[in-house]
C-alpha cells in the first residue's frame, strides 16, 4: 500500500490491488483568537478534531495498517466511514475500524438493502480467486443514509456531497473545499475506461455535474488509479464524455 499526503488534513492510501484509493480526511477546530478555549491541532490528536475514512484499501494487511497510519500522522480514530458507492471494494473500512459507523448516499443504502449480502459474496469470490485469507468476515453494521446533495460536518469544516450515479445506480462525490480535494468514486480514472452499470444519461449528467468542482480542484482522486490535477482531470472528463456518449 502506498501512502501520500495531499494536504495537511488529507492522506491518500492506494491499495496494491486495482490501485483502489482510500482517502483519510481530518477536520480541525480552527483557532479563534477571541476564543481561548479552542486550540490549533498540532502533531497529535486534540479534542475537537475528527477523522473520516472515505472508501477503503482491499488487502487484509492494508486494512490492518490503517489504525497505526492514522496514529502516526496525528489523526484521531475515525468518527465515521464514508463510501462513495456500494461496490464491495469500497466498503471494507469496517474491517479496519469495526466500531465506526458507515455513511453513504441514500441511493447506496437502497442498493445494499435491495441485495443484502452482495458485497460479502463478491468479497469472498475475490478472496477465493486470489487466495486471500481474512481474519474476520465483513459486517457493514447499521448504515447511515446521507442526504445527497448535502453537507457533512467534520470539525470546523464541511464535506460537500454531490450525486454521482451512472457508473452504478448509486453514489456520491465528495468535495473537500478547504483542501481543494475532490473524491469522485469510480469516475475520471486513467487506468480503466468508463464502466456504465447504471445508465449512460446518468453517467453523462454526473460528469457535467463534476465539471465545476474539477475546475476548482487541486487534486482529483478517482476510485482507481493515479491522483490527477484539475487540468488533467478535465481532459479525462472530456474524453469520458465522448466515450460514454458514443455508447
Amino acid at each position: 500500500m502506498r501512502v501520500v499526503s495531499l494536504h495537511a488534513d488529507v492522506l491518500l492510501a492506494t491499495s496494491a490491488i486495482w490501485q483502489t484509493n482510500c482517502v483519510i480526511v481530518r477536520g480541525k477546530v480552527e483557532f479563534d483568537a477571541d476564543n481561548p478555549v479552542q486550540v490549533r491541532i498540532a502533531a497529535k490528536p486534540e479534542p475537537g478534531a475528527e477523522t473520516f475514512v472515505i472508501d477503503s484499501p482491499v488487502l487484509p494487511e492494508e486494512l490492518d495498517a490503517l489504525p497505526a497510519l492514522l496514529d502516526r500522522a496525528g489523526f484521531p480514530a475515525p468518527s465515521g466511514l464514508l463510501a462513495t458507492h456500494g461496490d464491495w471494494d469500497h466498503l471494507l473500512g469496517r474491517l479496519a475500524f469495526p466500531e465506526a459507523a458507515l455513511g453513504c448516499a441514500a441511493s447506496t443504502v437502497g442498493r445494499l438493502s435491495a441485495d443484502p449480502g452482495a458485497a460479502q459474496r463478491e468479497m469472498r469470490a475475490f478472496d477465493r480467486q486470489f487466495y486471500v485469507k481474512r481474519p474476520r468476515p465483513l459486517g457493514l453494521g447499521a448504515i447511515q443514509a446521507l442526504e445527497v446533495p448535502g453537507r457533512c460536518e467534520i470539525g470546523s469544516h464541511e464535506l460537500q456531497l454531490h450525486p454521482a450515479g451512472g457508473h452504478t445506480e448509486d453514489g456520491m462525490a465528495i468535495w473537500l473545499d478547504w483542501g481543494e480535494v475532490l473524491v469522485v468514486g469510480d469516475y475520471l480514472s486513467t487506468v480503466e475506461p468508463p464502466q456504465v452499470e447504471g445508465s449512460t444519461d446518468a453517467y453523462l449528467a454526473t460528469l457535467e455535474r463534476l465539471r465545476p468542482l474539477v475546475e476548482s480542484a487541486g487534486y482529483v482522486v478517482p476510485g482507481h488509479g493515479p491522483v490527477l490535477d484539475g487540468e488533467r482531470a478535465l481532459d479525462v472528463l472530456e474524453e469520458n464524455l465522448a466515450l460514454v456518449a458514443a455508447m
